[in-house]
């Protein structure tokens, strides 16, 4: 599986066409663009931009967010293998084994499955509550 990089380039003038052309010739593929403006007036202040949380991304309509497969398989095999009283470099290296890889595209290391422990908590009612865990919960037991 390929290494991803994500480049981001800070914007102070107009988007140079020459410059998107050098990039994309380099390789690289355009996956975004961001626009800001001056708003006259009071109101409240913009909701502080966050990261999709690991296991969703944004649905196609823009408006929710949805189940990301791949990312949901990775959670659900930290929380077995955590269950199991694994320690988090056994963790991570089972999911290097098995392909997964952290959203910014490198490998699981023991201190990036350690900062999953929030996400975990957060998603585990959901994978809980599933029939699928049922089922689960009696193979690792």
């Amino acid at each position: 599986m390929a290494r991803v990089e994500y480049l981001r380039e800070l914007q102070s003038g107009p988007l140079d066409p020459e410059r998107v052309k050098q990039r994309a010739a380099a390789g690289w593929q355009l996956v975004a663009l961001e626009w800001k403006r001056q708003v006259a007036g009071e109101g409240p202040e913009p909701e502080t931009r966050e990261e999709t949380p690991y296991g969703l991304r944004v649905a196609p309509d823009c408006q929710a967010l949805e189940e990301e497969p791949l990312e949901k398989q990775a959670l659900v095999l930290m929380m077995d293998l955590l269950i199991l009283d694994n320690p988090f470099s056994k963790v991570a290296d089972e999911l290097n084994e098995k392909g997964f890889r952290t959203r910014r595209g490198t490998r699981w290391s023991a201190v990036s499955v350690f900062k999953m422990l929030p996400r975990l908590i957060e998603v585990a009612p959901q994978v809980f509550s599933t029939k699928q865990w049922e089922e689960r919960r009696h193979f690792l037991s």
